[in-house]
Formats: C-alpha cells, sequence, structure tokens
C-alpha cells in the first residue's frame, strides 16, 4: 500500500496541534499519523516546571497525569515559540467512567483561568465523548498509526532488553534513532507501509539489535505495570527504566499493542453496530501483526508476553473481565503473565487515588500472589505530593529483596 506523502511543515497546516507526551517509545514514529493539511502536530517535551504550573490550575485532587499534561501545555503556550492562535490542544482519553472523562473539560476550565479560553481542546477518543469537538482523522492517519505502534513496540521491547546488557555504552541507544530515523522516512513519504514491508522489517530491526555486543551475564528482570501515562512516559512513573537499569535491573514494559486490543475487545466489539463490525476487522489485523512481531522477538531470543488472546485466556480466574474502565482487568492479567513466565518481580506504578489502579490493581496484588504461589507485586503511588524518596525506596526493596 502507498500512502500520499505527508508535509511536515508548521505553514502547510490549519493549526499546529499540541500532543501530550504520553509515550516515550511510540511518538517519535506515531507521531506522523497527525501530520495532516489540518494539523501540524508538536509532541510536549517541556518538563521544568509544570508540575507546579499545573498545579496553579488543576485541583490537587485530579489525577497526576493531568497535572502534567496541562503543565506542559501551559508552559508550550508562554513560551513564545507559536503563535497561539494557531494553537489547537489535543486531549487523547479512554472516556471512561474515571477521572479520565474529566480530562477534557477540566483542561478546558486550566485554560480559561490561565488566559488561553480562545484556545480549542480536541479530543481523541471510541466512546463518542464530546463528538463536535474530536480530533478529524481519516484512513491514511489511522493507517500510518497502526505502523508506529508497532515499530514503537518492537524498538521498545528491543531498547529496554539490550540497553542493560551493551558492552559499548549508548549503542543500543544509537541504533534505536537509526531505526526511527529510516521508518521516518517510510511514514512522511508513505512507502512501504504494507504488512509483508513489515515483517521483513521486524526481522531486520530484531536482528540488527541482537548483533549488539553484550556483557555475557543475565540481569534480574523487573515488569513495570499500571496505568497508561505512567507506565509508558518517563514523566508519569519518574524516570523508574532508567533508576533500576542503574541498579543493575532489565525492565520489560508490556506492548502498546496489547492496550489497544485490550481497548477494542472491552469496549468496541461488543457492540451491534458498524463501528464493531469495523473494530472486529481492525482486531484481527492486529492480532496478526502483534503475533508476527512476538514470534521475531522469539527468534532472535527476546523475551515477550504470549498474543493478546492466549495472554487473556492466562489470566481466567485471577482477574475480573467485567471491569473494564481505563486500564481495567488489563493491570491485574500483566502481573499474572509476567509472573506466570519467569518474571517473578512486577513493579506496579500508579498515579494517587487512580481508581482503577487502587481497584483492579492494588486491591488485587496480595490475592494474586497467594493464588500463583510465587511472585512479587510491589506497588507505589506518583502524585505531585508523593515522596520520590519513598517511591525509588519501593523498588530498592523488590530488586535487592527475596528472589
Amino acid at each position: 500500500m502507498r500512502l500520499k506523502s505527508i508535509k511536515v511543515n508548521s505553514n502547510t497546516a490549519d493549526s499546529v496541534l499540541f500532543v501530550p507526551a504520553m509515550l516515550d517509545a511510540h511518538f517519535p514514529l506515531l507521531k506522523y499519523a497527525f501530520y495532516s493539511k489540518d494539523y501540524f502536530p508538536v509532541i510536549m517535551y517541556e518538563e521544568d516546571g509544570i508540575t507546579e504550573l499545573g498545579l496553579r490550575y488543576i485541583n490537587h485532587d485530579m489525577c497526576y497525569p493531568l497535572c502534567q499534561i496541562v503543565g506542559q501545555m501551559l508552559a508550550a503556550l508562554k513560551s513564545g515559540k507559536y503563535n497561539v492562535n494557531r494553537v489547537k490542544l489535543l486531549m487523547p482519553t479512554a472516556g471512561d467512567a474515571c477521572r479520565g472523562a474529566n480530562y477534557i473539560g477540566a483542561l478546558r476550565r486550566a485554560m480559561q483561568d490561565a488566559g488561553y479560553d480562545f484556545v480549542p481542546v480536541l479530543t481523541l477518543n471510541v466512546r463518542n465523548c464530546e463528538p463536535e469537538s474530536m480530533m478529524k482523522f481519516d484512513f491514511g492517519m489511522v493507517w500510518r498509526a497502526l505502523f508506529g505502534l508497532y515499530y514503537g513496540d518492537i524498538l521498545m521491547v528491543l531498547l529496554n532488553a539490550t540497553r542493560p546488557y551493551e558492552k559499548k555504552k549508548g549503542a543500543a541507544e544509537r541504533l534505536w534513532k537509526k531505526w526511527v530515523e529510516i521508518l521516518s522516512k517510510d511514514m512522511i513519504s508513505g512507502k512501504n507501509l504494507n504488512l509483508l514491508y513489515m515483517h521483513r522489517n521486524f526481522n531486520l530491526i530484531c536482528k540488527s539489535f541482537s548483533k549488539i555486543r553484550r556483557k555475557g551475564f543475565d540481569k534480574q528482570k523487573i515488569a513495570l505495570v499500571g496505568e497508561l501515562y505512567v507506565k509508558y512516559c518517563h514523566l508519569g512513573n519518574w524516570d523508574v527504566i532508567n533508576f533500576a537499569e542503574k541498579q543493575g535491573a532489565e525492565v520489560h514494559v508490556n506492548p502498546l499493542s496489547y492496550y489497544a486490543m485490550y481497548y477494542m475487545d472491552t469496549h468496541m466489539i461488543r457492540k451491534h453496530n458498524l463501528e464493531a463490525k469495523g473494530a472486529k476487522v481492525l482486531m484481527k489485523l492486529f492480532e496478526l501483526i502483534q503475533k508476527d512481531m512476538n514470534r521475531t522477538l522469539k527468534k532472535y531470543g527476546f523475551f515477550t508476553l504470549p498474543d493478546y488472546w492466549t495472554f487473556k485466556k492466562e489470566a481466567h480466574g485471577y482477574v475480573n473481565y467485567n471491569i473494564r474502565n481505563g486500564d481495567g482487568w488489563l493491570i491485574g492479567a500483566e502481573a499474572v503473565s509476567y509472573i506466570k513466565h519467569g518474571i517473578d518481580k512486577v513493579f506496579a506504578a500508579q498515579p494517587f487515588g487512580c481508581m482503577v489502579n487502587h481497584t483492579a490493581g492494588r486491591g488485587l496484588y496480595p490475592s494474586l500472589t497467594r493464588r500463583l504461589g510465587k511472585g512479587q507485586i510491589v506497588s507505589s503511588d506518583v502524585d505531585a505530593s508523593a515522596s520520590k524518596l519513598n517511591y525509588y525506596n519501593r523498588l530498592l526493596m523488590l530488586i535487592h529483596g527475596r528472589k
């Protein structure tokens, strides 16, 4: 399939689109799905002082990720780098019955209080929340997003699995950047965005990472689970992967495609309409690609959890599939799967007070380890008022505790 090439020039698009930095490993490629005649996406990278800035306009009891997102967007608006009259803000949200459903309105209120009430807030969700504010998208954007997601997945797994063992410091990061540059050209030009080429790239990417010279010993593996933002964004988890690697551990984060398939499974294919039929077809496609990705990772000796449906089946009896708000039963299922497949230590990062994480996550962990008869799950909160020292100490207890 050949898509039209996209012009990556802020002057050719109608609006500059601020996208919150939620996916460290995926947005370098996934961002190309947002490029169009309507939008020039800018991923938020501001970090200094964003928590304090966010708290000026967001109630402290709101979710920590929202505080970070608001702080980043306001910092960018105040930076003077952008024509604020051309800016639109994107708020991707699950739209579920948790504080995530309030993000759109809360962001608008924050902008109003900060004097930017004229800046439009767009939403991207599958729950039909505020349809009048829904971001415009077309087939080309969805197709690019599919490639950005899976390339982001495999590169994230390989980087995390290789970096702790590299003999030459920075080798894994440099290879990751090289592949992002190569794949970015395809995403921009629209060339090679077909499944056969993706299969070819999966093999080439894994082969290249397998050739990085490694230290000849295995490190302790730690699994990271939790809410989407704190799992995939270093701002949300206080750079826990980097910290754990400095303590001599290897951290595994489950690919984003599992979350995407979980969401289609729990929210979309259950309906009886045209959207559900389309979601079922998309689900089959996701399943096909995910199995190909996992087979390729295993072929070159890299660890991965089983494909989504096997993964879900293995969690039967341990989690309640009726808990579908936000990350829902996925959190507990990931912990179960990691322990069943040999990663006995699980670190669960969660925003303080997150309803889903505290019911489908923290409230479940003791019973999971009892019923599994093995494994350790340690949870810790991230929050503007929480102690980073306590957070890291809990991780250290997990790393240096009994095996």
